[in-house]
């Protein structure tokens, strides 16, 4: 058994700390948004143009005007502000957002990411993966272990990069991986999802990696 969706993102949640900026990708990510631990103070920032953004809306009370990067709608919170995308941008690009939690199409072992394109395919517009993971703080990937059958976590990645040696942590419906993206390059397991066993997630990731915990 792996972990859901939603599971995945009450996961990512716990690697938001007390007083974070934080910018949240399109997909999985987004969910992270209704996961956020008691007790934790953060500010959801969106490229569009927001700081301060809440959790998804009941149904009925979606507000069509008031919507994330992703054109999903949301809510506001008392402190939310409002700017332009241009100002969002600067927020991100002058290094004033911690973490960024984004999904991912390949990760390499080095933490090379790409999430942006598949060639061939339609692209309706890049959005600000570029420059969340090359001017945020720490890079979460938060994505599925494997898609069509094949690893998403590969020695190397074969689709166009978003950026070189940028992702951190790699949580998938399988497990969690640490990157190394100074030195060396290193993939650490370190945790697996509920009912995950190392003989699974071995069996479903291309990349090479070593197990930094007593696994099961």
């Amino acid at each position: 058994m792996a972990w859901t969706r939603d599971q995945m993102a009450a996961r990512a949640a716990n690697e938001l700390q007390d007083g974070f900026y934080v910018n949240l990708g399109i997909g999985i990510p987004t969910l992270v948004a209704n996961y956020i631990p008691a007790g934790i103070d953060v500010r959801l920032q969106s490229e569009n143009g927001m700081l301060g953004m809440g959790p998804f809306p009941y149904q009925d009370e979606e507000d069509a005007d008031l919507i994330n990067a992703g054109k999903q709608t949301v809510t506001t919170l008392p402190e939310t502000s409002f700017f332009s995308s241009a100002d969002s941008f600067a927020m991100i690009r002058g290094g004033h957002i911690d973490l960024s939690i984004l999904g991912g199409m390949q990760v390499a072992t080095n933490g090379d990411l790409a999430n942006w394109t598949i060639p061939g395919k339609m692209v309706k517009g890049m959005g600000g993966a570029m420059d969340l993971v090359a001017g945020v703080k720490r890079v979460v990937v938060l994505m599925e272990h494997a898609a069509k059958g094949e690893s998403k976590i590969v020695p190397e990645c074969t689709l166009p990069l978003t950026g070189k040696r940028v992702a951190n942590l790699i949580i998938t419906d399988l497990g969690v991986f640490e990157c190394e993206v100074a030195g060396d390059p290193q993939l650490r397991l370190i945790e697996l999802a509920d009912g995950v066993t190392l003989k699974e997630i071995a069996e479903k990731t291309a990349s090479p990696y070593t197990v930094a915990f007593a696994g099961k």
